[in-house]
């Protein structure tokens, strides 16, 4: 950097957001909304440095248009257009975790001086007569609080 370009950035933070707004319009012959200060400085010295020492070459000028076509081409269509849903369901634990016996088996617990039963269903389990995709949030049902549902019905450890 040159000693000018540095003694005008010195100057540039000196200055307050509406000179700087007005130097941004002498520097780039456009107005700004911005108030950010730093942002303020930092594009009006990068201007002023691609002026003193020339600014991109040629080459990287050509490679940041083709940059800029490419990233308006959209590969695939917004999730809304082709109608499938913007999160995917995943399958209940029941149905993929062998730590669990088959469906119909009930599960109890003794928990705060009661005994909790919960069955599981192949479609996930059930509590109290309420339907839950997994064992996690079963005990977050019952306890208030997130837990490993397998932790919560000491079940981690079996095959």
């Amino acid at each position: 950097m040159s000693l000018n370009i540095a003694k005008e950035v010195a100057a540039l933070e000196q200055m307050t957001v509406g000179q700087l707004q007005q130097r941004y319009v002498e520097v780039f012959g456009e107005p700004i909304r911005s108030r950010h200060k730093q942002y303020l400085v930092r594009r009006i010295a990068w201007r002023l440095q691609a002026n003193a020492e020339g600014g991109l070459s040629e080459r990287a000028l050509r490679r940041a248009e083709e940059l800029a076509n490419i990233a308006d081409v959209r590969v695939t269509p917004p999730r809304a257009a082709t109608g499938t849903p913007t999160h995917t369901a995943t399958p209940p634990a029941s149905a993929t975790d062998r730590r669990l016996p088959p469906a119909g088996t009930a599960i109890t617990r003794r928990y705060n001086g009661r005994t909790i039963s919960v069955i599981i269903r192949p479609d996930g389990f059930e509590y109290e007569g309420e339907r839950y995709n997994s064992l996690s949030a079963v005990a977050k049902a019952i306890t208030g609080s997130h837990m490993n549902g397998f932790r919560f019905f000491k079940i981690e450890g079996q095959p």
